[in-house]
């Protein structure tokens, strides 16, 4: 593979995976199959299933928990801790009334629960990038769903045995999600020409929005039944499913398009001619010295802890503050709760298409179009923080900003979510492993400081200045890679340090 000089700066030519001007003029002359079904579409969507699957398992429990814990023996202080600053307005229907309860966790058990997963999620992202170039990303991915599910539909029979149990099952369901995000990322390197990543990471990554915005309602449905309890059934059936679907992304996925046996020879060298190939002789070591002294690295990395610290105020902090501050509880209605994921993911497949297209038209630099979009998607969110604290007390207003400006985020599958690819073909897996395990380290960080900063004083100024706080956050870690991003291919990319 050409190694670069660094002296000389390629952040404007086509984003082509070798930066190779010579391979850019073999893609255009190269044509795509004409069948409808190709097989890098067959992957994008069972990966758009898996996502899918493993965002319902992950989220599934944040409505199921209603129904597992039994409300009335826990304590309540809300009245003691909370300042009422706006009037209360009449009961929201929910989509469910939450049973008696079977087991008597109380809030900070409750936390504790709900955090554990992060444990094994966060420790297995760098590993499963790493193995995912070593033997595949079709093993490590679909096993990574596979074990998911088969945890998932434990989960009742591991709640009934102890707390313990249960916790040790929530961490192993992190563990082996933890590798499917980096695990996707290095067959998208193998299988996706330069040109469509940005939609074609769009369509498979939003599984995650799809997959919350289906799980919140259809879950709490299941726990308003009496059958088998109501809430176990949650986990029974995305579980159940997530088995289902290891079988077909057995017989139709392939780890790269050489070793398709049904691909189209138009297509796989329509493919070939612009994506790095996998080398089956093995892989140098990872370049560990120079990732980390490296600057555009750092950039994807520090902006993505920027956007997981908003997405987590917004999934976990803002229904609390409705609850507490709006007496609004979103919780109670899971399809309310689950609009601006559906706002998110559509408005980022449109985003993505149409940053595909300017790229294709040479509109834009593929550095400009990484830093134009992941700028879309960190003002978005930041905005739709200050409109909150604009809106006040009007309930409808702080869910028409939700729902409307935060669904920008979804511009980030052409930011800063490619940007690993273009930077090291070879080890997307490893780097998308290491940004992603930073950002969810600083999203889990997020609510533990807001829970410290308002708790005992649950007054609007104090959740003003937690929204100030992460709409800042957000803001300033994108200046950072507004600075320091790069779309050209590095030096160390081949392995040498």
């Amino acid at each position: 593979m050409e190694v670069l000089d660094p002296s000389v700066s390629r952040d404007d030519l086509p984003l082509c995976v070798n930066d190779n001007l010579e391979k850019v003029n073999i893609e255009q002359n190269r044509s795509d199959t004409k069948s409808c079904i190709k097989a890098r579409y067959t992957l994008g969507f069972l990966g758009f299933l898996g996502f899918a699957l493993v965002y319902a398992m992950r989220v599934n429990l944040s409505i199921a928990i209603v129904s597992m814990v039994n409300q009335t023996a826990i304590p309540n202080n809300d009245d003691e801790n909370t300042t009422d600053v706006c009037p209360k307005g009449n009961p929201i229907n929910g989509t469910f009334i939450p049973s008696a309860g079977e087991f008597n966790w109380d809030e900070k058990t409750q936390g504790i629960i709900l955090g554990a997963f992060f444990l094994g999620y966060v420790a297995t992202n760098v590993p499963g990038g790493r193995m995912a170039e070593k033997v595949g990303g079709k093993l490590v991915y679909g096993l990574g769903v596979f074990l998911t599910a088969v945890l998932t539909v434990i989960s009742p029979f591991a709640a009934y045995w102890g707390l313990v149990p249960f916790l040790v099952v929530r961490v192993a369901e992190g563990f082996t999600e933890g590798v499917t995000f980096p695990a996707m990322h290095t067959m998208l390197a193998h299988w996706v020409p330069p040109l469509e990543r940005s939609k074609f990471a769009a369509i498979v990554y939003a599984g995650a929005n799809f997959g919350t915005v289906i799980s919140l309602p259809v879950s709490g449905w299941l726990c308003s039944l009496e059958l088998w309890g109501g809430w176990p059934l949650a986990f029974y059936l995305f579980g159940g499913l997530g088995i289902f679907w290891y079988a077909f992304w057995l017989i139709f996925i392939y780890d790269t398009p050489a070793q398709h046996v049904r691909i189209d020879p138009a297509e796989r060298a329509y493919i070939e001619a612009s994506v790095e190939k996998k080398n089956e002789t093995g892989d140098p070591d990872v370049p560990w010295l120079s990732i980390f002294t490296s600057l555009p690295m750092w950039a994807i990395t520090v902006t993505q802890c920027g956007q997981s610290w908003a997405f987590y105020t917004l999934l976990t902090e803002l229904p609390t503050y409705m609850d507490k501050i709006l007496h609004f509880d979103v919780q109670q209605d899971a399809f309310l709760s689950a609009l601006p994921y559906l706002s998110s993911w559509l408005v980022g497949l449109g985003i993505s298409s149409f940053a595909d297209a300017l790229l294709a038209r040479q509109i834009l630099s593929p550095l400009a179009s990484f830093k134009l979009w992941n700028t879309v998607a960190s003002a978005g969110p930041s905005l739709s923080f200050v409109g909150a604290i604009w809106a006040g007390c009007d309930r409808m207003t702080v869910m028409m900003m939700l729902v409307g400006l935060s669904s920008l985020q979804g511009a980030v599958f052409a930011g800063n979510q490619m940007n690993h690819i273009a930077l090291a073909p070879r080890y997307a897996g490893t780097l998308y492993g290491f940004t992603n395990a930073a950002a969810n380290a600083c999203g889990f960080l997020a609510p533990y400081i807001i829970g410290r900063l308002v708790e005992g004083h649950e007054t609007l100024a104090r959740w003003h200045t937690v929204f100030w706080m992460a709409a800042g956050i957000n803001m300033i870690t994108n200046c950072f890679y507004l600075i320091f991003a790069s779309a050209s291919e590095q030096p160390w990319s081949n392995g040498n340090s």
